[in-house]
C-alpha cells in the first residue's frame, strides 16, 4: 500500500515491519565466528514482535539461504549488509563519545538497542525518537529482559512528521552543547521536502562541533523505484515461507536533494564511504551481485558530517 501523509504503523506492518527486518539483520550479524557486531537484544525483540517468518530467521530455525536467491539484497546477505551498517553507526557514536560529546539523538530509533548495548561514557544522555507505540513496545520488552541502559536513556515518543524538535527540547536536549545524531536508513521513507526539513531542524539544534551520521544514495530519485522493485521481488520469494506483510511502496519518490550536497551548503563538513569501501574496511567479501546491484551498492554512501 502506498504511503500517505498521515499513515500509522506498528512493528508488524508497513514501515514498522522494516524496523523488525533490520533487527533480523542485526541478529544474523551477531552470530557466527568473529561477528562484526554484538546485539544480544535483536533476536529477543524480533521474537517479541511476533512475525513468525522473521522470528524463524532471527533464531536460526530457518536458513536465510533457503528463502531467496543469491542476490546482494536478499535475506541471505542480510547479515553482512546489516552488520556493516550497524558497525558504521556504532563506531560513529563511540568516536563522538571519545571526542567528548555526551548527548546523542537516534532518529526513528525503531528496535535499535544502542542505548542499552554500547559502552556509553558516564554522563551520556541518549535520546530515542519514534512513534509512541514503537517506543512503548521496545521499552517494555527490554525491561522484561532485564536490560538496563548504561546511559541516561530518554524516550521521545513523537512522529518525525510532527514538532519533534519541541519534544526533544522538552525531554532535555541541551542545544548549547554538541550533539551526535543518527538518521539511519531513514531518508527514503521521507518525502523530499520532509528530508530537507529534517536536516534543517538538525542543523538548527546543533552547536558547532555536533556530528551527524546518515546515508545517501546518489541519484536517489531513480533509486527509490529500483529499491521498490527489488523489495517486491524478494518478498514474493519470502511468501513461500509464510511471509504475509506488504512491504512495497514504502519509499517516497520524486526529485530530492543530495544529502551530502545539502549538508555541505548548510554549514557541515562531510565525509563519505561507499558500501564496497566499508566491506573492505571491515574485512568482509562484497556479496556477489549483478551489474545493476553493483551499481546500486556503489551509489549507497554512508555519511558523517561535523557542524562548522
Amino acid at each position: 500500500m502506498a504511503r500517505t501523509d498521515d499513515d500509522t504503523w506498528d512493528l508488524a506492518t508497513s514501515v514498522g515491519a522494516t524496523a523488525t527486518g533490520v533487527a533480523v539483520g542485526r541478529a544474523l550479524a551477531s552470530r557466527g565466528h568473529n561477528p562484526l557486531i554484538d546485539d544480544p537484544f535483536a533476536e529477543p525483540l524480533v521474537r517479541a514482535v511476533g512475525v513468525d517468518f522473521f522470528t524463524r530467521i532471527a533464531s536460526g530455525e530457518l536458513d536465510p539461504a533457503l528463502v531467496d536467491d543469491n542476490g546482494a539484497f536478499g535475506m541471505q546477505r542480510m547479515g553482512d549488509m546489516m552488520g556493516v551498517r550497524t558497525r558504521f553507526f556504532d563506531d560513529f557514536f563511540m568516536a563522538a563519545a571519545d571526542e567528548g560529546i555526551r548527548q546523542a539523538v537516534i532518529l526513528a530509533s525503531g528496535l535499535d538497542a544502542r542505548a542499552y548495548r554500547l559502552p556509553w561514557p558516564p554522563g551520556t544522555t541518549v535520546f530515542e525518537i519514534d512513534q509512541s507505540q514503537v517506543i512503548e513496545f521496545k521499552t517494555a520488552t527490554l525491561a522484561e529482559l532485564g536490560a538496563t541502559p548504561p546511559a541516561d536513556r530518554r524516550a521521545v515518543p513523537v512522529d518525525l512528521r510532527h514538532d519533534w524538535p519541541a519534544a526533544l527540547r522538552a525531554a532535555g536536549l541541551d542545544s548549547t552543547k554538541p550533539t551526535a545524531w543518527s538518521a539511519e536508513g531513514l531518508m527514503p521513507f521521507l518525502p523530499p521536502d520532509a528530508q530537507d526539513r529534517l536536516l534543517d531542524n538538525i542543523t538548527a539544534l546543533s552547536l558547532a562541533g555536533s556530528q551527524l551520521a546518515t546515508q545517501n544514495t546518489q541519484g536517489a530519485s531513480d533509486a527509490v523505484q529500483t529499491m521498490a522493485e527489488r523489495m517486491r521481488k524478494v518478498t514474493d520469494q519470502w511468501r513461500g515461507h509464510g511471509f504475509d506483510i506488504e512491504m512495497t511502496d514504502l519509499w517516497y519518490g520524486g526529485d530530492r536533494n543530495d544529502v551530502v550536497e545539502y549538508l555541505s551548503t548548510h554549514g557541515w563538513a562531510t565525509a563519505t564511504s561507499s558500501v564496497p569501501e566499508l566491506f573492505a574496511a571491515y574485512g568482509l567479501a562484497l556479496p556477489s551481485a549483478s551489474t545493476d546491484e553493483e551499481e546500486t551498492l556503489s551509489s549507497m554512501l554512508y555519511v558523517t558530517a561535523t557542524r562548522g
